[in-house]
């Protein structure tokens, strides 16, 4: 009897191996982590660009004949979370690759997790320069441009107002501190006789907008440069409309011309802020149209800044795991290393020197037409011309 069970012991075992062999033959798995919860109006579009990008690549016949599969977790906003479900992802979902990301600091400890893993990781949203300079590491790739790459782009536009005097607001972490000090540095170097004459460093999520303004107000600034996004966004513009903190005065600021904002701010947008954004209903570009028409008939809806990254990670993901033959992992780092992938934005290429995409943004102005914010007068700035050049990259990022 021991001998039978041990043989049906045997058998049963060698079952649930090729059982698992198959499954694993037919499906590459992608662990996507993310702060769905705290971050709804940025993620929930996000997650529908994604699907819609695995559906796109599942019914034109996978990659190599495998199907896509997205298993998503929330991170809870939080870096120990963060860690804690990317380990369950791979240990129990077997998942093959790593993506995601919102807030710099769980981005960040997904870039440190992959690391010590030697797993791949896709950063589609973080946008701390630590991630791929500093802190970077082989295992890590980021879609998004920087907050060194958008402040650049803003910086531009902040030097044509000839304004002497500056005020700063921002959220106190990682995102935050990093687009002010980029800031800084830039227009200083071009502008030396500029002031920054207050800073407000806000906790994310928690902007006492009243203080705030009234502090912004008490330092009599020539302009503004905001870092604030979201809920905090929305109650500093509130709060500085009621005050009249805007007017003649100019208001530089990062994002804020995204729909997911926009949508917030309805007829409360600020007519003239510098922006960095995205032209959801005026883009005619063949690759947008093709993007806007596929998203529109599948939710009924027009997509937002987070449905483009979302549909680009995934399709990048596609086209590295094909490049590779695979996701065995150092294959698929060889592979994105220069890898060019067509973006609703048009192409972009996946930089081998330091992890990070060529994908640029929109620089522009807010205004109000039909009552809700829009993002006019814009130009696309290509990632590719506002990131530093091999020789600086050597000294930014430590280890290759």
């Amino acid at each position: 009897m021991t001998t039978r069970l041990a043989v049906r012991a045997v058998a049963w075992s060698a079952a649930l191996v090729c059982s698992a062999g198959a499954h694993a033959e037919g499906t590459i798995k992608i662990g996507e982590i993310n702060s769905y919860k705290s971050q709804p109006a940025f993620l929930e579009p996000y997650k529908r660009g994604m699907e819609l990008a695995i559906d796109e690549v599942n019914k034109a016949g996978g990659v190599g004949g495998k199907k896509l599969q997205l298993i998503t977790r929330d991170d809870n906003a939080n870096p120990g979370d963060t860690v804690r479900v990317a380990e369950e992802l791979i240990a129990r979902e077997k998942v093959d690759v790593l993506a995601g990301g919102f807030l710099s600091n769980t981005g960040m400890a997904l870039t440190d997790f992959a690391k010590q893993k030697k797993f791949f990781y896709l950063a589609t949203e973080p946008l701390t320069d630590k991630m791929v300079w500093s802190n970077g590491n082989a295992y890590t790739f980021r879609l998004r441009p920087s907050t060194y790459m958008q402040v650049s782009m803003l910086v531009e536009e902040a030097l044509k107002l000839k304004k002497k005097r500056w005020a700063l607001v921002y959220p106190n972490y990682e995102y935050g501190q990093s687009s002010v000090a980029t800031f800084k540095a830039k227009m200083k170097a071009a502008q030396p006789d500029i002031e920054f004459v207050t800073e407000q460093a806000t906790v994310q999520g928690k902007v006492d907008a009243g203080s705030v303004v009234q502090a912004l107000a008490d330092a009599k600034p020539d302009a503004i440069f905001n870092v604030l996004f979201a809920t905090d966004l929305t109650k500093f513009v509130r709060e500085g409309n009621t005050r009249g903190l805007f007017k003649d005065r100019p208001v530089v600021s990062v994002l804020s011309g995204e729909p997911e904002y926009l949508d917030a701010l309805k007829s409360e947008t600020p007519d003239g802020w510098i922006v960095t954004g995205y032209p959801v209903h005026t883009l005619k570009t063949p690759e947008h149209k093709a993007f806007y028409d596929a998203y529109q008939a599948r939710y009924k809806d027009y997509p937002r800044q987070g449905s483009v990254v979302g549909y680009a990670g995934i399709k990048s993901l596609a086209e590295g795991i094909k490049k590779a033959g695979g996701t065995e992992t150092e294959a698929l780092v060889k592979a994105f290393e220069g890898l060019e992938v067509v973006s609703p934005f048009g192409k972009i290429t996946w930089r081998a020197q330091d992890h990070q995409s060529t994908m640029g943004a929109f620089v522009g102005r807010l205004k109000k037409v039909k009552g809700k914010g829009e993002l006019v007068d814009y130009v696309y700035r290509d990632g590719k011309d506002y990131l530093p050049s091999d020789e600086e990259v050597k000294k930014l990022r430590p280890n290759p």
